[in-house]
C-alpha cells in the first residue's frame, strides 16, 4: 500500500532544506543526504578534514527540525558511562537511581568517534541499533526520533581508533561535505563575522509533522523491477573482483530504506532507479572492503560500486 502525499506536510521538508543551506551554504545534496538518514531511522557518518562544516550541519539541523540536541566530544579517556549513565547511591531512599547520560537525546553530535576506545565506540553501537540501552542489567528506551550523526577526521591517524565494520555498518549512510566553492567563501566571509547563524535559525518543522513522515517511509511504494535492480546492485559486490567482502543484507535494508525517503524528500510516492543510483554509494562503500590489490585508502570502494552502477542495466 502506497502513502498518501496529501495527508503529509512535504512543504515543509523543502523548508528544512532551505533553512539549513542558509547556514550550511552550496550543500543542497549532503543536507538532503542527512535529512533522508532522519527520515528513514537511520545515522549518518560525516567523514571530511576539519572546518568543512560537519559541526554546524548537525547543529543547524537539529534546531531546524526542532528535536533536542547534544554533542559529546569524542576523546580517549571517555568511558561508557560518561555516554551512557550511571547508577548513583541514593542515600535518601536507601536505593541506586539512574542517572542519565547525555545520549538520552533527539540529535546526538559524536564529534570525532574514532578518537574514543573501541568499549565508548560498542557502548555507542548498541543505542544506534536498538534504539535502547542497558546499564546494571537494566534497559532504558531512547527518546524518539534517536538520530546520530558522527564525524570523523580521515586524515588524521595518530591517536585514532579506526571503527570497526560492524560499528561503520550500523550507519545508515557516509557523508563528505567538501569545502564550498570560491563565491560561497566570499559570503560567508561578508556575511558572518563573529555571528553564530545557527543560533537564528527557528524550527521549520511540528514533532507531531516529522513523526508522521517519518512513519510514512516505509509505505513507498516499490516496482518489483526495482527490487530485482536493487538485488542487482547488491549481489555485483559480492562477485566483483576488485572487492573482498560484498554488500551485507543489513545493507540491502538500508539502501531500500533510504531510496524510500529520498522519494518521499522528492515528493514522491515510489522509488525511482535514480533513488537506487545517487544512494548507491553513499550507502555501500563503508559496508564493503576493497581486496587487498585494489586498495585506495578510505574512499577506495567507490571506484569498485561506480563501475557497478555502469555495468547492471537500469528498469525502464
Amino acid at each position: 500500500m502506497t502513502t498518501n502525499l496529501h495527508n503529509l506536510p512535504l512543504e515543509r521538508l523543502e523548508q528544512l532544506v532551505a533553512c539549513i543551506g542558509e547556514v550550511v551554504r552550496g550543500k543542497q545534496e549532503t543536507i538532503r543526504y542527512c535529512l533522508v538518514g532522519l527520515l528513514a531511522r537511520g545515522h549518518v557518518l560525516l567523514e571530511d578534514v576539519p572546518g568543512t562544516g560537519k559541526t554546524t550541519l548537525a547543529r543547524a539541523l537539529a534546531r531546524a527540525v526542532g528535536l533536542d540536541f547534544h554533542r559529546i566530544q569524542f576523546t580517549s579517556d571517555l568511558l561508557p558511562s560518561d555516554l551512557l549513565g550511571v547508577s548513583i547511591w541514593d542515600s535518601k531512599e536507601s536505593c541506586f537511581r539512574f542517572a542519565r547520560g547525555p545520549v538520552f537525546h533527539n540529535v546526538l553530535l559524536a564529534d570525532e568517534l574514532n578518537r574514543t576506545s573501541p568499549r565508548t565506540q560498542s557502548a555507542l553501537l548498541e543505542a544506534m541499533s536498538e534504539s535502547s540501552i542497558s546499564v546494571d542489567g537494566e534497559s532504558f528506551a531512547l527518546p524518539q526520533p534517536f538520530f546520530v550523526i558522527a564525524t570523523q577526521n580521515p586524515m588524521e591517524f595518530e591517536g585514532t581508533y579506526p571503527l570497526p565494520e560492524s560499528q561503520l555498518d550500523r550507519f545508515l549512510l557516509r557523508l563528505r561535505i567538501g569545502h564550498p566553492d570560491r563565491e560561497i567563501t566570499r559570503e560567508v566571509l561578508s556575511e558572518r563575522g563573529l555571528q553564530d547563524p545557527v543560533k537564528s535559525i527557528q524550527a521549520c518543522i511540528r514533532p507531531e509533522e516529522l513523526q508522521q513522515l517519518i512513519e510514512a517511509v516505509p509505505s513507498v511504494h516499490y516496482d518489483d523491477d526495482l527490487l530485482d535492480y536493487l538485488l542487482d546492485l547488491i549481489e555485483a559486490t559480492r562477485a566483483h573482483p576488485h572487492l573482498a567482502l560484498g554488500a551485507s543484507t543489513r545493507a540491502a535494508l538500508g539502501l531500500h530504506r533510504a531510496a524510500q525517503a529520498l522519494a518521499l524528500l522528492n515528493k514522491r510516492d515510489f522509488v525511482t532507479p535514480d533513488d537506487l543510483k545517487n544512494l548507491f554509494v553513499p550507502c555501500i562503500a563503508h559496508r564493503v572492503l576493497a581486496a587487498p590489490a585494489f586498495e585506495g585508502g578510505l574512499y577506495g570502494t567507490r571506484a569498485a560500486l561506480e563501475s557497478i552502477l555502469g555495468e547492471i542495466s537500469v528498469p525502464r
